[in-house]
């Protein structure tokens, strides 16, 4: 995910119910509070957060799982709590955002997950992302899905191929200094109409 993450994020006007949905797996669901405290843990931790600029604060960790809450319950979609079906509680996040950066192909929804290091190398953020990219194509009707990643962040990138997105060059982040290996960002697309083809019943 961008470092903008933590930043306030727009929200629609009219209250929708949130979408939760499950696959083989996993459950993707609104947040509780009962998430904070293992969200902050995994903010407070040096491998999570290897490929942004800091790890975070408790207190910066909880207000962004609220705030990525209240967007939920205004708009009915976002970056989703994920837990394991009759396992784990909360694992981290997987959804959709949308960027406050100024970005060179914005406006734009971006597509992220961050997981805690004890679930990586299971598939768990292939197949959220999966679910996540039908959900965003098919029920919320977005034409363009996006996802980006500081450079040397090899494994997200290697999550954004498995999903079928398209390597579409590279860009300076805004919000990194200068001179930060961090801020040479990768960036991928995905069209509904190619999600469409790809996903598209053998006749």
């Amino acid at each position: 995910m961008p470092p903008d993450t933590a930043a306030p994020e727009r929200a629609t006007d009219t209250p929708a119910r949130p979408i939760e949905f499950e696959t083989a797996r996993l459950r993707l669901r609104q947040w509780r509070t009962s998430d904070f405290a293992p969200f902050a843990a995994m903010g407070a931790d040096s491998r999570v957060m290897e490929f942004f600029p800091e790890v975070l604060s408790a207190v910066e960790s909880h207000a962004m799982a609220r705030r990525i809450r209240a967007l939920i319950a205004a708009r009915g979609w976002g970056l989703w709590a994920v837990e394991v079906r009759g396992g784990a509680r909360f694992i981290g996040f997987v959804g959709l955002h949308e960027p406050l950066a100024e970005l060179p192909f914005a406006p734009c929804v971006e597509i992220g997950w961050r997981l805690a290091p004890a679930y990586w190398g299971h598939g768990y953020a292939t197949e959220a992302a999966r679910a996540v990219l039908a959900v965003g194509f098919e029920r919320i009707g977005l034409d363009e899905i996006v996802s980006f990643t500081s450079a040397p962040n090899l494994r997200s990138q290697a999550v954004m191929r498995r999903i079928g997105m398209i390597a579409d060059g590279t860009f300076e982040h805004p919000a990194i200094s200068h001179g930060s290996p961090l801020r040479e960002h990768v960036l991928y697309r995905l069209r509904r109409t190619h999600w469409n083809d790809a996903n598209r019943p053998a006749s």
